[in-house]
């Protein structure tokens, strides 16, 4: 289920060549940490063994991509080169680097595989909200929202295997925090993420419409981690999905426009502001209205280190930083409680914006997204909350002035109450010393 797969080995059937499939294995990656690393390295695992059953070669390399892909090139004789999509500065610049390193006679392709529509075929341009890119999406789902076909045995076979991958040795290249353990409930790899979606569809998409913002309530897809790692393709998502329309379209229809919109509208920010991770990304008004307040008296001020351990005054909000910390995920009404009141209590919007960057990164399974920055961590709970809508009112408009937030979106402990049994989720995620 990826396009950016299927274009290689279309063009390696056409020109009657092997096949290789190389993943670059870097020492670090923003604030990835452990956790992240063995998510990935196991779904590659599975990735490995179906390539040998297609007789395709999967390659591990370790090292950044311009320092050994194009010396593999090279050393396979390889005669051309396809890469995925990503709109995150880092991974623009990996390509970058190594399209500036290939050898002239190599043409080089990226296809946009995680999105349904294309980031750069969507739309031209930085979209101001849902709204202005809802109609630009439906209109082209007809074109792009197909079935896959399928990937086939390779005919063409390497002159030379692939070297046996020593996995357990990977992880000693790695350059990663050791502290932040694996979660138990998500296993890696495409066949446990396609189980989840199974799941998500026999038992929880009847009432996704109704109870997602619900954090008590069992009603979100949970794929999010999957989906990150291109373990599961959001296409593939939807297509499953939608056969249950007729019996679920509410809650059919709530899926699409998040799983589908809100996530392309992430990936529209993050592709063309180059300052979507800072505050100098948001819209003029906020910019302005963040640097009215910034002088204001904040009910309380937390270092980054309070905020990681979950001891606040605020017992809602030490639950929800708790089950980030322990489960690789925050539920996604709740994200929205969470970044508002890190903004609420740190010195400036900057400070905020920084320690929730870092913390969805550390700790969330799907941290290090374009969804984390202007979504929520998990984008299939309906909340258009990561940390610049949080913060700075990206995809948002301005509401009803008030000390330190200014005119972005507010949000208190009352008004949880009133949306959910707050007692009940903070009994499940109390502190345990």
């Amino acid at each position: 289920d990826n396009w950016a797969f299927l274009y290689a080995q279309r063009l390696a059937l056409k020109q009657e060549l092997p096949l290789h499939v190389c993943f670059c294995l870097v020492p670090k990656f923003l604030e990835a940490t452990i956790r992240h690393y063995r998510f990935m390295l196991r779904g590659l695992q599975e990735v490995a063994e179906e390539c040998a059953e297609l007789n395709i070669s999967f390659h591990l390399l370790l090292g950044y991509a311009k320092d050994v892909l194009p010396p593999f090139v090279v050393e396979h004789g390889v005669g051309g080169l396809v890469t995925d999509f990503s709109p995150l500065r880092l991974p623009r610049q990996w390509v970058e680097d190594v399209r500036e390193r290939l050898p002239e006679d190599v043409p080089f392709a990226q296809v946009d595989a995680h999105n349904i529509v294309p980031c750069w075929v969507a739309s031209p341009k930085q979209e101001y909200s849902a709204r202005t890119i809802r109609g630009k999406i439906h209109a082209q789902l007809p074109e792009f929202l197909t079935e896959f076909p399928p990937v086939v045995r390779h005919p063409h076979s390497p002159s030379c295997p692939a070297e046996p991958i020593a996995w357990e040795a990977c992880y000693s290249s790695l350059q990663v925090d050791h502290t932040v353990k694996e979660v138990e409930w998500a296993t890696p790899g495409t066949a446990a993420g396609l189980a989840v979606l199974k799941s998500f569809i026999a038992e929880r998409l009847k009432s996704f419409c109704t109870h997602r913002n619900d954090p008590n309530k069992a009603a979100l897809s949970n794929l999010s981690p999957w989906l990150h790692f291109g373990q599961v393709s959001t296409q593939r998502a939807i297509l499953e999905v939608q056969k249950h329309r007729r019996t679920y379209k509410d809650s059919v229809d709530a899926f699409v426009e998040e799983a589908v919109v809100r996530r392309e509208l992430a990936e529209n920010f993050c592709y063309y502001n180059e300052n979507y991770d800072s505050v100098q990304g948001a819209y003029d008004w906020a910019q302005t209205t963040l640097k009215l307040h910034a002088k204001d008296k904040r009910p309380y001020l937390y270092s980054l280190q309070e905020l990681e351990q979950g001891t606040t005054h605020d017992p809602l909000w030490n639950a929800a930083q708790l089950q980030m910390v322990r489960e690789g995920k925050m539920h996604g009404f709740l994200r929205m409680y969470w970044a508002k009141k890190i903004l609420e209590w740190t010195r400036s919007p900057e400070e905020a914006l920084q320690f929730a960057i870092y913390l969805n990164d550390r700790y969330e399974l799907d941290g290090r997204d374009p969804n984390g920055y202007t979504l929520c961590a998990d984008t299939l709970s309906l909340c258009p909350a990561g940390c610049l809508w949080s913060i700075c009112g990206i995809h948002d408009q301005g509401w009803a002035e008030r000390a330190v937030f200014g005119k972005i979106r507010y949000m208190n402990y009352a008004g949880c109450k009133r949306k959910f049994d707050v007692d009940q989720f903070e009994r499940r995620y109390a502190p345990t010393h």
